[in-house]
C-alpha cells in the first residue's frame, strides 16, 4: 500500500526537478484558487455585509460539493467529452470543462449582491464549488497517473505549493482588492486568474492511465459475470458493462484489496481533517471580530501564512520520500492539534499583528506538512484502473463529515465563545491520532506475517 523504499537526502530533494512534479505547481494553483472563494473568503464577504454568523456557517455547506464528488467521479474517469476528449484526452478535457464552469460561477458571483439576493450568491457559489470539485477529480487522477508511488509525496508537495499560491490570491489579494474597491471587483479579478489553469491544461500532456494486468483483476470478474447475460440485447449489455466497470468496480476493488481494514481506513480518512476544517470556517470572522483590518488579515493570513504553508508542504514532500508516509502522517496529525490550540490563546490577547503572524504561521506550517503527507497517503491507496473514482471517494470521505460538522461552527461560537470553540476544534483531531496508531499497528502485523 505504501512504499517502504528509503531514499537518500540527495534523491529526496532532486525529485522536485521532475517535469511532472513541476507541472503540479500550475495545476495546484488552479485547484487552490476557487476553494476560499466559496469558503473562508466568502464567509468574510458575508460577514462584512452584516450576515449573521449562524447563516454564514450554514452557507459554508456549499463546500460540501467537494465531499460528494465521488458521486460523479465515474463520469470523469470513464465518460469522454465529445470533441474535447479526442483533442485533449480524458483528463485534460474534464479539466478544461471544469475550469470554464469555475470562471462562469465567479463572474456571476461578482455581479450579485449578498444583501439584495443572498440566494443568488449561494446558487453561483454552488456552481463554482461543483466545477472546482470536478476539476479536482481530473487533476488528482493526472497527478497519480503521471509518476510512481515513491514520488507522490513530491507531487503532493508541489501541488500544495501551487494550491497555496492560489489561496494567497483568493485570500490576500481578494481582501486587499475588496478593501480598496469592492468584493464584486475582487471576485471578478479571481475569475481572470483562473486563466492560469486553462493555459496549463493546454500545455501539459495526457498521462498514460492504462493499468497493468494486476490492476484489472476486479474488471476481469465483471467480464465473467457479463458472460452469463449474453441473452440480453447488445446495447443493454454495453450499458451494464459500463456501469459496473465505472461505478461498482472501483469500490469493490478497494474493499477486495483491503478487506475489513477498508472500513478502518475510510474511518480515518473521514476524521483526519475535521479539526482544521472546523476551525477554518470561523477563522476569518474571528480575525475581524478581534479588530484586525481586512488588509492585515489579507497580508498575514492570505500572504505570509500561505508562504509558510508552502514551506511546510515542501518539507513534507521531502520527509515523505525520506522517512515514509505513515510516520509523517502521525507527526502531522499531532502538530495540527497543537497549533490549533494556539487560537484559543490568541483569543485572549490584544489584536497585535505579531501575535497574528505567530499563530497563523504555526498553524499554516503544520497544515502544509500534514496536507502533503495526507495527499501522498490517499494517492498510495488507489488502483490505477480506477484512479479518478477511487481518489474522489477518498477525498470526498475526507471532506464530507468535516464540512458538515464545520457548518455548525457559527452556532458553537454564538452559544459559547471563541476560546471554547477553538478548544472544541482541537479535540476533534484526537481520534485521528488514535486511528493512525491502529492502522500502523495493523500494517506492522501484516508485514511481519509475510513469509
Amino acid at each position: 500500500m505504501t512504499s517502504s523504499t528509503l531514499h537518500s537526502w540527495k534523491e529526496s530533494f532532486q525529485v522536485y526537478k521532475k517535469p511532472q512534479v513541476l507541472a503540479m505547481l500550475f495545476l495546484g494553483f488552479s485547484a487552490g484558487l476557487p476553494l476560499l472563494l466559496v469558503f473562508g473568503t466568502l464567509s468574510a464577504w458575508l460577514n462584512s455585509e452584516g450576515v449573521d454568523k449562524t447563516t454564514i456557517g450554514f452557507v459554508s455547506w456549499v463546500a460540501l460539493a467537494y465531499g460528494f464528488k465521488f458521486v460523479w467521479s465515474p463520469l470523469v474517469d470513464r465518460l469522454p467529452i465529445p470533441v474535447l476528449s479526442s483533442l485533449l484526452g480524458q483528463r485534460r478535457s474534464w479539466m478544461l470543462l471544469a475550469q470554464i464552469g469555475i470562471i462562469t460561477g465567479l463572474i456571476a458571483m461578482s455581479a450579485s449582491d449578498p444583501q439584495a439576493s443572498l440566494v443568488a450568491i449561494i446558487t453561483f457559489a454552488v456552481l463554482t464549488a461543483f466545477s472546482s470539485a470536478t476539476q479536482d477529480i481530473a487533476i488528482d487522477a493526472w497527478r497519480i497517473e503521471a509518476v510512481s508511488d515513491d514520488f507522490q509525496g513530491a507531487m503532493a508537495g508541489t501541488y500544495q505549493l501551487g494550491y497555496r499560491l492560489g489561496m494567497i490570491i483568493a485570500g490576500s489579494m481578494a481582501f486587499i482588492i475588496a478593501d480598496y474597491t469592492s468584493w464584486s471587483v475582487a471576485y471578478l479579478s479571481m475569475a481572470a486568474f483562473m486563466l492560469v489553469g486553462v493555459i496549463s491544461t493546454f500545455i501539459i500532456s495526457e498521462p498514460d492511465h492504462t493499468p497493468g494486468n494486476e490492476e484489472w483483476k476486479t474488471e476481469e470478474r465483471v467480464l465473467v459475470l457479463l458472460e452469463h447475460n449474453v441473452h440480453l440485447p447488445a446495447k443493454i449489455r454495453q450499458i451494464q458493462a459500463w456501469f459496473i466497470g465505472a461505478v461498482i468496480c472501483p469500490f469493490a476493488d478497494f474493499f477486495a484489496r483491503n478487506g475489513w481494514k477498508a472500513l478502518l481506513i475510510l474511518g480515518f480518512i473521514a476524521i483526519f481533517r475535521m479539526s482544521d476544517i472546523t476551525l477554518g470556517v470561523m477563522a476569518f470572522p474571528f480575525y475581524q471580530d478581534m479588530g484586525y483590518s481586512d488588509s492585515e488579515i489579507g497580508i498575514v493570513s492570505g500572504l505570509v501564512g500561505k508562504f509558510i504553508t508552502i514551506t511546510g508542504a515542501l518539507i513534507g514532500g521531502v520527509l515523505v520520500v525520506r522517512y515514509g508516509i505513515m510516520h509523517m502522517l502521525l507527526a502531522g496529525a499531532i502538530v495540527v492539534i497543537a497549533t490549533n490550540l494556539l487560537f484559543a490563546w490568541l483569543a485572549g490577547q490584544q489584536p497585535l499583528v505579531i501575535w497574528l503572524v505567530l499563530v497563523v504561521g504555526a498553524d499554516n506550517l503544520a497544515g502544509g506538512l500534514a496536507g502533503t503527507v495526507f495527499i501522498a497517503y490517499l494517492s498510495s491507496l488507489t488502483n490505477r484502473a480506477y484512479t479518478a473514482t477511487q481518489y474522489a471517494l477518498f477525498s470526498s470521505v475526507m471532506l464530507l463529515l468535516p464540512k458538515f460538522i464545520g457548518g455548525f461552527s457559527g452556532m458553537v461560537v454564538d452559544a459559547t465563545s471563541y476560546p471554547v470553540f477553538f478548544l472544541y476544534a482541537a479535540t476533534l483531531g484526537i481520534p485521528s491520532v488514535l486511528l493512525i496508531l491502529l492502522i500502523m499497528k495493523q500494517e506492522f502485523r501484516h508485514a511481519n506475517a509475510k513469509p
